[in-house]
This record gives C-alpha cells, sequence and structure tokens, in this order.
C-alpha cells in the first residue's frame, strides 16, 4: 500500500479539521506506515483466499486492515449459498451472480470468530445488535474491475436501547490501471515459494485480532490503590465516587498480576478490606481468583465476614467460568470452620450452574459434578438444615431435572423445606409446571393427604395462579375462601383482587370462574382481615417495564407468617427476576426462626434466631 492518506469521511471546514497540517507519518508513525507500504501476499484459489502472508511483528490494527482488504477479493462467480473465512470470521455468505455483476450478502450474525469478550447470561440485561453486509463486485472479462463494500452495525442496550451506537464501515476496490508484475516463482508447495521471497514472511490467520490497548503512563494497581482507598472506607461507600473509584479499580486489577493483588489484599486495613474483597472477586481473572483464594482461610472461623463476602460476590458474578465453581468445589471439599459458610458455597453452586448452564456449558465436568451433588444431596441426608441447603442450591440452579425431586419436598417436608420447594417450583418457566406438579400443588392446598402450614398452602396457591390453572382449580381455590383460617381467607382473596386488577395471566380463567354467584357472592368476598397481596409497577416505558408484587401472611393472632416482596423486569420478551425478600416464621426447636431471603442473582438465607 503506497500513498497512504487519512482523512475526513465528511468534510470539514479548517477549524474542526483535526487532520489539518499533519501527516500521515506524523499520525501513524514511521514504523507503523513502513508495515502498510510493505508488501502482502495473498494465496488465492478459485476465488477464496486460502492463506495470507505479512510479518509476525506488525500491530494489530494494521494486520486487521490488510485483512479486510484481502477479504475484497474473495469472489464466486456462480449464485449460491456457503462459508467463508475472511476478516469476520467463518461466515454464511449468498452470492446472486447477474452479467457482468456479483453481490455478495454475509450474514454476520452467523459469524463465528473466537470471543473477545462476554455477555450477560441475562437477555434483559444484554446488548442487543443488528449487523448487515454486502458487497458488489463489477467485472470485466472475468477480472475485478471495482468492489465496494459497505456494513451496517446498529447495537442498543435492551433496558434502555436510547443508550445505542451505529457503526457505518465503507470499503472501495477500483482497477486504475494493468501492468507487468514481477517474474513467476515455481515450486512444489506455496510455503517454500514465499521463503524464497522473504523468510520474514508468516502466514497469519484471516480473521481479525482483538485490538490490547497500550495505556502508557497508566498508575500501577499500588499506586492506584494508593489513589483510592479513602473511598473504600465505610464513611464514603455511599457516594457516588465510591462507586466509581470500584469499577475503575476492577479494570486495573484485571490487568495485575497474582502478586500485586495480594500485595494490595495483605496491606490493607480491616475497615476497607470487606468491599476491597467484592472488588477483588469481581475482577474474575485467573490472577485474581488465586489471590483471594489464598488470602482467605476457610479453615478458621475468624475470617467469616471476608469468606462470605468473596461467596456473595462470586453468585454476583456477571460472567463465572468453570474455573471459579471448581474453587468452590475445592472449598466445600477441604476444611471449612463455619457451619454457614459451609452452606453459604454449596447454595452459591447452584446459582453458578445455573449461570454456566446458561452460557451453554452445562456438560462441563465440574457442572456436572455440582450438579449431581445438588442433586442427590437431599436425599443423602436426614439433617433439616442440610436438605434446605441443597434446596436452596436446586433453587438456584433451576434445572430442569430437578423439578420431580421439588415437587416431592413440597408435599412431604417440613414446612421450611416445604416453602423452600414450592418457591423453587414458582421460578420455573411455566412449560416446567406439568400436570403432575399442579396435581401435587392441588394435594397441598386443599391438604388431601396431610395437614400444612398457612405459608406452604398459599406458596401453592401462588404457583397455581401463575402456571396456566384450569376452570376447575380456579372454582376449587376461590370456593375454599370463607373455609380457611381467618388470615388466609383474607391473603387468599387479595390475592384474587391483585390478578384482577394487574391484569395477570390468570386473569381471565378467573372472571370466568366469578360469574357463577355461588363462588362470587358477598359473603364469601367480604371477609376481613390483615392480610394482603398487591402488585404494581415500578417503572413502564417502551424499552422496559420493571414490576413488584407484595404478598402478607399474618397468624390469626397478628403475628407476621410470611411476607415475599418480588421484583421483575421484562424487556426483549424475557423477563428477569431482579430481586426477592422472603420473610417467613417457622419453628425449629422450640424457637422461632426467621429467615430472609435476599436474591439477585443467587438466593442464600439468613437466619435470625428470635427469643
Amino acid at each position: 500500500m503506497s500513498d497512504v492518506k487519512i482523512e475526513n469521511v465528511n468534510k470539514r471546514d479548517d477549524k474542526r479539521n483535526i487532520f489539518l497540517g499533519s501527516s500521515t507519518k506524523s499520525i501513524l508513525g514511521k514504523g507503523n506506515l513502513a508495515a502498510l507500504e510493505k508488501p502482502l501476499i495473498l494465496h488465492l484459489n478459485f476465488g477464496k483466499v486460502k492463506s495470507l502472508y505479512s510479518y509476525r511483528k506488525e500491530h494489530a490494527v494494521f494486520k486487521n486492515i490488510k485483512r479486510g482488504l484481502v477479504s475484497l477479493f474473495q469472489l464466486q462467480l456462480s449464485s449460491g449459498r456457503g462459508e467463508e473465512m475472511d476478516v469476520s470470521g467463518k461466515c454464511k455468505v449468498n452470492y446472486q451472480a447477474r452479467q457482468n455483476q456479483v453481490t455478495r450478502i454475509k450474514e454476520l450474525d452467523s459469524c463465528k470468530t473466537a470471543d473477545t469478550g462476554f455477555t450477560s447470561h441475562s437477555k434483559v440485561l444484554g446488548v442487543s445488535s443488528k449487523s448487515t453486509s454486502a458487497t458488489v463486485f463489477t467485472l470485466e472479462e472475468g477480472f475485478i474491475k471495482s468492489a465496494h463494500s459497505e456494513e451496517n452495525h446498529l447495537l442498543s442496550v435492551n433496558v434502555q436501547q436510547a443508550i445505542a451506537a451505529k457503526i457505518i464501515s465503507k470499503q472501495k476496490l477500483q482497477l486504475v490501471q494493468i501492468e507487468a508484475g514481477p517474474k513467476e516463482t515455481a515450486g512444489k508447495e506455496v510455503k517454500s515459494i514465499i521463503k524464497t521471497l522473504d523468510p520474514k514472511y508468516v502466514s497469519i490467520p484471516l480473521p481479525a485480532e482483538a485490538v490490547k490497548s497500550e495505556c502508557k503512563g497508566c498508575p500501577t494497581l499500588w499506586e492506584h490503590w494508593q489513589s483510592a482507598s479513602k473511598e473504600f472506607e465505610p464513611k464514603s461507600l455511599s457516594n457516588a465516587t465510591a462507586a466509581r473509584n470500584f469499577l475503575s479499580l476492577i479494570q486495573t486489577m484485571r490487568k495485575a498480576r497474582k502478586e500485586e493483588i495480594l500485595q494490595v489484599l495483605r496491606s490493607s486495613s480491616s475497615s476497607v478490606l470487606p468491599p476491597l474483597v467484592d472488588a477483588v472477586t469481581s475482577t474474575q481473572t485467573s490472577a485474581s481468583l488465586e489471590a483471594i483464594l489464598e488470602f482467605l482461610d476457610f479453615s478458621k472461623e475468624e475470617g467469616f465476614m471476608l469468606q462470605e463476602r468473596f461467596l456473595y460476590a462470586c453468585g454476583f458474578a456477571s460472567h463465572p467460568n468453570e474455573e471459579m465453581l471448581k474453587a468452590l468445589m475445592g472449598i466445600r471439599n477441604g476444611k471449612i470452620g463455619s457451619n454457614d459458610i459451609k452452606e453459604s458455597v454449596v447454595i452459591i453452586m447452584g446459582a453458578l450452574v445455573r449461570k454456566l448452564c446458561q452460557k451453554g456449558g452445562c456438560e462441563l465436568p465440574a457442572v456436572l459434578e455440582t450438579k449431581k451433588l445438588i442433586l442427590e444431596g437431599p436425599g443423602s441426608t436426614e439433617v433439616e438444615s442440610e436438605i434446605k441447603m441443597y434446596l436452596l442450591a436446586l433453587k438456584n440452579a433451576l434445572l430442569p431435572e430437578a423439578v420431580p425431586l421439588l415437587t416431592k419436598y413440597s408435599e412431604s417436608g417440613s414446612g421450611p423445606i416445604s416453602s423452600i420447594a414450592i418457591t423453587a417450583l414458582q421460578k420455573y418457566d411455566v412449560s416446567m409446571i406439568t400436570e403432575e406438579v399442579k396435581k401435587t400443588l392441588n394435594r397441598i392446598y386443599h391438604q388431601n393427604h396431610r395437614v400444612h402450614e398457612k405459608t406452604v398452602r398459599t406458596a401453592a396457591a401462588d404457583v397455581i395462579f401463575s402456571s396456566n390453572p384450569t376452570y376447575m382449580e380456579v372454582k376449587n381455590l376461590l370456593l375454599s375462601i370463607g373455609s380457611l383460617p381467618h388470615e388466609m381467607n383474607k391473603y387468599m382473596l387479595s390475592k384474587v383482587q391483585d390478578i384482577l386488577h394487574f391484569e395477570m395471566p390468570a386473569s381471565k380463567v378467573v372472571r370466568q370462574v366469578m360469574r357463577d354467584m355461588i363462588t362470587h357472592n358477598y359473603d364469601r368476598f367480604s371477609k376481613v382481615g390483615s392480610s394482603s397481596a398487591f402488585s404494581g409497577y415500578i417503572t413502564r416505558d417502551p424499552d422496559t417495564t420493571s414490576t413488584y408484587s407484595l404478598d402478607i401472611l399474618y397468624s390469626g393472632s397478628g403475628i407476621l407468617r410470611r411476607s415475599n416482596m418480588d421484583i421483575m423486569v421484562f424487556s426483549k420478551d424475557t423477563q428477569l427476576h431482579a430481586s426477592q425478600a422472603l420473610f417467613w416464621l417457622g419453628r425449629s426447636n422450640r424457637r422461632q426462626q426467621v429467615v430472609l431471603t435476599f436474591q439477585l442473582s443467587f438466593l442464600i438465607p439468613i437466619p435470625i434466631t428470635l427469643p
């Protein structure tokens, strides 16, 4: 490439022309310009590029420019579909041939290339993209006279599509003149011929390589931490600057070595360690994981708080990998000083299984081992706390094969165990709630086989209402109102009224049932009490809808028995269970116990013992 020029795409006046008075050499640098001007060699076979030869030490940007230029030479003279390897990766292409003209449509969404980043496991939190690529070739006696190519990329954030970017890329290749080239070089293999031209030539792959940014003058991790550590003090954590420093520190840590991260952890005061542990775990690199595992000693109970922060951060990980799951498995198999930490490890392993499965990693060895552990766990013990631990792990993992097991414990377990199992079923897609599952839930609610706690019965009713209930299922639920305990009557009445006013999937069948005056009458629908169920909108716009639902059930004596608040986010025809605060009151060892569950991407119980 000779006579290289850098110009504005659109005409600009001198005041806004950043290239005015600059030369190509001053912008690119002497070495980079020389790299562009060096010859590149491509091996073409029937219009397909088989190999590209250039120099190993060239900057990735300039190698990518050459890859893009070479990709313009790929051509098929007949119409048809197929796959090609070019700068975009291995892509499906469609050729449309006409007289002296060929159009190539590249399906960019089909291109397969090495991952250069990560996407969210939830579509609600992800990014949507729409890309098109077309190249029109004009031919003369079988040779390319011109090639005009254009690519369009539109990227938008799903939850707020006003945050978007559009990228337009145009290339034009024009045949200017034909002149004699160098003499042909004979040889048995292409590689040997290339070496005779220049031994420094190497074959480089056609797909573009990621361009690594080089930060000149950037502070080291230690220097960054020295300037930002004050923002991690408890009194500063509520400031917006603390959040910015947290994210900035993670970016610096992603380039740091294990030893650098350990230096920061070991030199920090106890007051800043909790958020610092969050930051190190959220870095999600091999170096950061090795550093935090070496720093924390799970065999001792003294570091409970920091161990817990590490586990919570693993549960919230945006793109966990098998390495993180293996690390938790190693912790579980080792010596753990705190029983609470032992339970938390298993519960959060379930959350990682779900995220890895959502990314297509359900068959990874560590995932298969964890799935076996949590599926066989409830049946391997008679200790109630351990059964609840495994059920919470299953609730996080949402494995399809766990539905029969959760159904079994919904009916046969104690109050707390049944509540966990039923609320786990509630998180599954409606398609997973089979007729057999609904029969079990109806038996629980109507107490056909045994007596169940009110919290368990109302949870079963919630799942029935949200799982495409039949006419008779709804009718039997409504007919029960009036013969239930006082506050349960009021709760079920509030639930029905909430379904009607908020237009839920069950609203239509509830209205059909209420046309029957035996079901819908004053005596049945005039029950009083403190229990309630209510849903509403947090936000509602064209891109995203966020809702909350609050269910409160009291005992007959006025004590709160169960409170459940869920926040759901809907976008792009998908939903995200953003958070859940679950409170229920049960009895264990003659003492009352409150279990509070807070969920964003995983569930973990926080027990509070009351006298």
